[in-house]
């Protein structure tokens, strides 16, 4: 059974859509979740569907707490599902091509530090942008940096608000992100 490891720091709509995605596969699953936050929905959401969770602090991340945690569980894939910190280069070094996450806009446009959420939807629609969408890439050691695995865009020319940007975004990222991670999951079988 291939294990998948989701980081999350917050509600964890994407956490769960991933979850149900595999809860009733043969080849893959959701083992735990783990979370920078512990006043996240994402965690007792994850409780509710049998899933084992981790809360962490900055230096148990950076210290190799969460690397040891792990590498107790060998995920085939870690997935960032809309965590919030920078991810440590010892994590990405001992899972080379193992850690994806999504972006809520077409890379290389809107990304960097301090570009996730509702501050991409606001700097898009200031832009003035007709398009907006998602980026499902590797991660490296830059923030929204890594290798493209996949990018699926969305016409925004009749959002007048973040929220409205927010709400297109989230169903491409709901729809695409549980297929893509099966993709690559099959693909490295």
């Amino acid at each position: 059974m291939q294990r998948i490891v989701v980081f999350a720091s917050g509600n964890g709509s994407n956490a769960e859509k991933i979850i149900l995605h595999f809860q009733n596969s043969k080849k893959s699953n959701v083992v735990a979740v783990f979370s920078n936050n512990v006043q996240a929905k994402v965690l007792n959401m994850a409780q509710s569907h049998g899933v084992a969770t981790f809360v962490f602090t900055k230096e148990e991340l950076n210290e190799g707490v969460v690397l040891d945690q792990l590498n107790a569980i060998q995920p085939e894939l870690i997935v960032l599902a809309g965590f919030l910190w920078k991810f440590p280069e010892s994590i990405i070094k001992d899972y080379p091509n193992k850690v994806i996450n999504v972006h809520p806009a077409l890379l290389p446009k809107y990304g960097g530090k301090g570009m996730y959420g509702r501050f991409v939807h606001e700097a898009v629609l200031k832009n003035k942008e007709l398009e907006t969408g998602i980026t499902i890439h590797y991660v490296n050691e830059h923030y929204d940096e890594g290798e493209f695995i996949f990018q699926k865009g969305v016409s925004i020319e009749d959002c007048a608000t973040a929220d409205e940007v927010a709400a297109k975004v989230h169903a491409l990222e709901h729809e695409y992100f549980p297929q893509v991670i099966e993709q690559l999951l099959n693909s490295k079988e």
